[in-house]
């Protein structure tokens, strides 16, 4: 069966004053599009597990200890990681650790957490 690794950053440790966010965001719209994500993965008869993360050591932590738990077909890393500038150096430790503790998985990125499914399948089944 193929499993996919949704990682992003816990939505109550966002910063939604953020500007380089979308307007609107909180924590409960992104834990709604967290749960169509899983939703959407589980549709597709794909085993789907999520890893929100803290924006920090700890949530590094977790996340390879997520890694060291199962073999992933890809991993797709949520929005909330890359898009806000001030993200960039968890950003590149979370694309670290996929690389070094997940070497088989593909690695996708998601819009939105809805479109994670949709992230997944362009790297599991490209063209």
């Amino acid at each position: 069966m193929t499993r996919i690794l949704f990682v992003g950053q816990k939505p109550e440790t966002v910063d939604f004053s953020d500007p380089s966010l979308p307007p609107g965001f909180d924590a409960d719209k992104i834990n709604a599009g967290i749960a169509v994500a899983v939703t959407k993965i589980q549709e597709r008869g794909w085993q789907g597990d999520t890893c929100m993360i803290t924006p920090d050591e700890a949530g590094i932590s977790t996340l390879e200890k997520q890694l060291k738990s199962a073999t992933y077909d890809c991993v797709v890393i949520g929005g909330g990681l890359r898009i806000p500038p001030k993200s960039l150096p968890l950003f590149e430790a979370v694309v670290n650790i996929v690389h070094k503790a997940a070497p088989g998985a593909t690695i996708a990125f998601n819009t939105r957490p809805e479109d994670t499914a949709d992230a997944a399948a362009r790297q599991l089944h490209p063209g």
